[in-house]
């Protein structure tokens, strides 16, 4: 077999393990699309929720679409259990009872002297750091929405 041939077909093999690896993927999510927002800048915190709410309305609820938030930097202080925004809480709490993945970046709770145990309830920690968790969000299928 000459080189030609031999790049032909690692190219058709490879092609194949990807197309098997999609199929799976596909089969697993059954069609549900999968969108992660970023979330870093505090000035955004409202436009960012607003943006999830209007997501979900947009696609049919919360069924047809996964969401994830990953929070770091100065934007996580809007979610300190002692904010006083009630809508603010009430989003937060609504998003958590229907499947939204509140991820907060350690590293930015360390920076900030917090745990989760100072957020608003529903949140997980991302502990490889908020920008690592995104970049996994990513591997996995999520699409990146940074408003």
């Amino acid at each position: 077999m000459d080189r030609r041939n031999i790049f032909r077909s690692s190219l058709a093999a490879l092609a194949g393990v990807f197309a098997a690896r999609a199929s799976a993927q596909t089969a697993t999510d059954k069609g549900v699309p999968k969108v992660v927002y970023h979330l870093a800048d505090v000035e955004k915190v409202q436009f960012v929720l607003t943006n999830i709410k209007n997501h979900f309305e947009g696609m049919g609820g919360p069924d047809k679409v996964h969401i994830a938030l990953v929070v770091h930097g100065p934007a996580l202080r809007s979610f300190y259990g002692n904010v006083t925004d009630t809508e603010l809480k009430t989003r937060v709490a609504g998003f958590s009872k229907i499947g939204v993945q509140l991820n907060a970046c350690a590293n930015t709770m360390r920076g900030q002297n917090i745990t989760l145990a100072d957020l608003l309830p529903g949140f997980i920690s991302a502990e490889k750091g908020g920008v690592v968790r995104l970049a996994e969000l990513q591997g996995q299928g999520y699409a990146y929405l940074r408003p």
